[in-house]
């Protein structure tokens, strides 16, 4: 993979379209299961920390891998699920997805077993600020962002999960976690405008196109989305120039990255210019200018997904 293009990975959920080879239905119970458009790179694949709590669990339930990556929850008796202990704490981390406060319900954590222990979430885009995000209580293990106030302009990786101490006198005591998804997901790439362009130009470069290409093969991984293309530039020269300039060159990608997906293909376009106004630095260096001048593509769900958007929460 081209070293100039910076992967985030998240997605969003759409409806179960047969049309969509990437997304899967999990069961939550024998009456209801959840879509996830990305399907099992949906989950949480990666342990950061883990406080087992006191009381503990037995043994064989307390394997904090356990909550990793796809449900497979059989029964109660199978540890393929990992306790967390009363008052426990086990924080785990999204590698190839991340998530946002999109519309509708944005996580859902697969807390099992007979008895629906409650915990309180947290959410953080660094694994070092963290914010309030609601809790689990019982049967209802769906998390929308919105109902506690998350910026609806960041991405999330991380995740920690503390038991409440609801249910402390079992073999398995605190929350009992198979897996943890994100359900509205984002697939953002970035790409340093020198890459593609020189200085002042929106024409291609001749090496631009393998980044393009690159960046494409990622795009597919998704059968139907909206592609948003924000264009940035940084300050030097007059604003109204910088504005043109970055809408130019979003159109750019726009043309050559529809060519490579295929005009039949199922995505939308939104191009968005935002010249100088949204810095990642301060423009006071050549390094901070150089990472200003840049193009990011964000993979949105169809727009026909928000409007019909029917679910229960």
């Amino acid at each position: 993979m081209c070293k100039h293009l910076i992967f985030i990975l998240v997605f969003i959920i759409m409806l179960p379209v047969s049309a969509q080879k990437t997304g899967k239905k999990y069961r939550i119970d024998r009456y209801e299961s959840i879509y996830l458009p990305l399907g099992k790179i949906s989950f949480a694949d990666s342990l950061v920390s883990f406080k087992m709590g006191i009381p503990e669990p037995i043994e064989k339930f307390s394997d904090p891998l356990q909550c990793l990556h796809e449900p497979d929850y059989k029964n109660y008796h199978i540890p393929n699920f990992t306790s967390i202990g009363c008052a426990g704490t086990i924080t785990v981390a999204f590698t190839d997805n991340g998530f946002m406060n999109l519309p509708g319900r944005d996580l859902y954590i697969f807390e099992v077993g007979p008895s629906r222990e409650s915990a309180s979430i947290e959410i953080s885009e660094d694994g070092n600020t963290w914010l309030a995000a609601g809790k689990i209580s019982g049967g209802k293990s769906s998390i929308d962002l919105e109902d506690h106030k998350i910026p609806t302009d960041v991405v999330y990786y991380y995740l920690r999960i503390t038991d409440l101490k609801g249910m402390c006198k079992s073999k398995t005591a605190g929350a009992d976690i198979d897996a943890i998804a994100a359900v509205n997901s984002v697939i953002k790439l970035t790409i340093n405008a020198d890459v593609l362009f020189d200085i002042a130009k929106f024409q291609l470069k001749e090496e631009a196109h393998k980044t393009l290409i690159e960046l494409s093969e990622t795009i597919k991984k998704v059968d139907k989305a909206t592609i948003r293309i924000e264009g940035h530039t940084d300050s030097d020269g007059e604003h109204e120039y910088n504005q043109v300039l970055s809408e130019n060159r979003c159109l750019t990608v726009k043309d050559r990255i529809e060519a490579l997906l295929g005009y039949e293909a199922l995505y939308d376009y939104d191009i968005k210019a935002f010249g100088e106004t949204k810095p990642k630095l301060e423009n006071t260096t050549v390094e901070n200018k150089k990472m200003n001048r840049r193009v990011e593509i964000t993979v949105l769900p169809p727009k026909d997904f928000y409007k019909n958007l029917q679910y229960k929460k």
